[in-house]
């Protein structure tokens, strides 16, 4: 399809923080949440640490096309600067297009539901 854009984005983003990476980490941080999520396709982010420190965050982009500013954007390129020279230990970047995706969602069911059962 012409014009069709690419199938659903997913970036992981592994990393351990070091004991450098303090206030000034969470201000950078909580501004590049903010600013993500003014950009367009930008669809969700959380975040999950594990016991030895290293955490994950999964985020999800409309595609490929919309995730491309993003990466290019200013901010964001100066928050990586600051990551490598002081906030991390380490961090890896996986991005990959969403094949296919289904799931599951349990919901209270109505007390209408209920008396037609």
């Amino acid at each position: 399809m012409e014009g069709a854009l690419s199938p659903m984005v997913i970036v992981l983003f592994r990393s351990k923080l070091t004991d450098a990476a303090g206030d000034d980490y969470q201000a950078m941080a909580e501004e590049m949440l903010d600013r993500a999520r003014t950009m367009p396709g930008f669809v969700d982010f959380k975040t999950y640490a594990a016991a030895d420190g290293e955490r994950i965050s999964v985020i999800h982009w409309e595609s490929l096309e919309t995730l491309r500013p993003w990466t290019d954007d200013v901010r964001h390129v100066m928050a990586q600067r600051l990551g490598r020279q002081k906030w991390y230990e380490y961090f890896r970047v996986e991005v990959a297009e969403i094949a296919r995706s289904y799931g599951f969602d349990r919901r209270p069911s109505t007390q209408s539901e209920q008396s037609q059962a």
